[in-house]
């Protein structure tokens, strides 16, 4: 008895009948439905809700990045291994790591995309996020 595509299998999915009796499971974050389900329940930030010259502080599973929010997606950015200096860039967005991304977002689990000048990156897991309160650097 062969299992139909759509069929769950813990966080897999059957995604096709290869041949009789072949079916192919995929994690389920790898489909449409089961991205959209997963990086809607995500924490995160999306860039185009944040004002330029706001602040972000990251922390991936190997690495720390400070992100400048200049205008929708482009950013400076710097931490990790390839951005050692303040460097434009443009977050693409995040992803659990397959071809799916979910644009000018942010999310906790998921990791940045990040477009330098030497092309893609794609960080380690996002662990945290935090916004720089900017009100402290203010002189009254």
């Amino acid at each position: 008895m062969g299992l139909a595509p759509g069929t769950r299998l813990g966080p897999y999915e059957v995604t096709a009948a290869i041949g009789a009796g072949d079916m192919r499971a995929v994690a389920r974050a790898a489909t449409l439905d089961g991205f959209i389900d997963a990086a809607s329940a995500c924490r995160g930030v999306s860039l185009l809700a944040l004002d330029p010259l706001t602040v972000l502080h990251v922390e991936t599973r190997n690495s720390v990045y400070r992100i400048v929010v200049s205008e929708r997606t482009a950013v400076f950015v710097q931490g990790g291994h390839f951005f050692p200096e303040n460097s434009a860039a443009h977050l693409a967005g995040s992803t659990f790591g397959g071809s799916l991304l979910k644009i000018a977002w942010i999310g906790v689990g998921m990791q940045m995309e990040i477009w330098g000048d030497n092309g893609p990156i794609v960080t380690s897991p996002v662990r945290n996020i935090t916004v720089e309160d900017q009100r402290s650097d203010r002189t009254h």
